[in-house]
């Protein structure tokens, strides 16, 4: 049981860290921003994906482990997948976005990076769609597409 309660507080609070550091990174992102801001968004995108690892490996271990419902509660509800392939989605987007901070970060710090727009559509685009998780959620647990 108390397992159990660990994981679903970890699962919890890396939701809060990945809603958090996505919005944090959609207000700091500028048309212009030099490398050291851009440094600053690349830490904030690591705590990130730390968190998006986390809540993975908790859910995963929720999900398969059985430790409050059946496996099958999960594997054979048709919502859960949909929340999962938008968390992958999620990730996915995330890619260009983390690697442009990454390399555009290193150099002398004062100098000024512009940020394509595509940065800021997929940062957009990761908002959206993580809008959409917690909806799906609330209907799995309610049972809602349990076959």
């Amino acid at each position: 049981m108390t397992t159990e309660i660990a994981l679903r507080y970890l699962h919890f609070i890396s939701i809060f860290a990945i809603v958090g550091s996505l919005t944090s990174e959609h207000m700091l992102l500028r048309p212009a921003m030099t490398r050291r801001e851009i440094g600053k968004l690349a830490r904030i995108d690591a705590v990130y994906g730390i968190a998006a690892l986390t809540l993975l490996a908790a859910g995963l271990t929720l999900w398969l482990g059985g430790l409050s419902k059946p496996t099958e509660f999960y594997s054979r509800n048709w919502i859960f997948h949909l929340k999962i392939t938008l968390f992958l989605v999620i990730g996915l987007l995330s890619i260009y976005p983390t690697v442009f901070f990454i390399r555009q970060r290193k150099g002398q710090q004062d100098e000024t990076v512009n940020v394509p727009k595509s940065v800021f559509t997929l940062l957009r685009l990761e908002l959206t769609l993580l809008v959409i998780i917690p909806l799906l959620a609330g209907l799995m647990a309610r049972g809602v597409g349990f076959n």
